[in-house]
């Protein structure tokens, strides 16, 4: 299916393992994406150049970079470094209660901006990477959140209450494990080797975080490795 004939949607891009293969997804799918990423006050910038990177890789000529400052209300061991980043916690720890990792409201504010970015395009589908399997515990990951979001987009904007669209949002890996995801990223010939997925943002990654833990899990499980360099390894 040519642009020009392809169905627009909106990808939420973050550069990391999940994101990157959503959007491959969502082009498999025959839609010209458009791509959304935040500087939201995160601690480093590795993925935003990830998400730069991914984007280039996939011809993606539409990609805002948003601004917002979540560093004002803090809450979170990415938005304040008065917070440190859980490091070495197990899969049952981390399958337990809420991270210090967690954003207040990060996934409900990103999808409110990608919603009026795609009543302005014309889009009537958003992509997402979230995951409710191998995640680090964060409500707004959850299958249950995801619906009454997409039942609150359509009451709450003109699309779905003047102009007869429904705004429909897709979180493809949802109910996938981090194995079945490096699986189905590898399918899709997503670039591993772009992408970032630690909350440090050294030259290497971490690899005792709970993002770096999972991911690698995901590939140690899928029988593949991961090319990103790991502090250690």
């Amino acid at each position: 299916m040519s642009e020009s004939t392809a169905r627009p949607a909106v990808v939420l891009l973050s550069g990391g393992l999940d994101s990157s293969t959503s959007l491959a997804t969502a082009i498999e799918r025959g839609f010209t994406p458009h791509a959304i990423s935040f500087r939201y006050g995160q601690r480093h910038g590795r993925e935003l150049e990830a998400a730069r990177a991914i984007a280039r890789h996939y011809g993606v000529t539409d990609h805002r970079v948003v601004d917002i400052d979540l560093r004002l209300f803090g809450g979170s061991a990415l938005t304040s470094d008065d917070i440190a980043v859980p490091r070495g916690r197990s899969l049952s720890e981390m399958g337990h209660g809420v991270p210090a990792t967690y954003v207040p409201g990060r996934n409900l504010i990103f999808l409110s901006f990608a919603t009026a970015f795609a009543e302005v395009i014309g889009a009537d589908d958003v992509f997402l990477g979230i995951n409710s399997l191998d995640y680090s515990g964060y409500p707004d990951c959850r299958p249950e959140f995801l619906a009454a979001f997409q039942t609150t987009a359509n009451l709450a904007t003109k699309a779905g209450t003047e102009e007869g669209r429904t705004l429909r949002y897709h979180a493809p890996l949802i109910q996938m494990t981090k194995a079945d995801i490096v699986r189905e990223g590898t399918r899709l010939g997503v670039p591993w080797e772009l992408t970032w997925s630690c909350y440090e943002g050294g030259e290497k990654a971490c690899g005792q975080c709970d993002s770096c833990l999972l991911r690698l899990k995901g590939f140690a499980e899928a029988g593949l490795s991961d090319p990103l360099p790991y502090e250690g390894r």
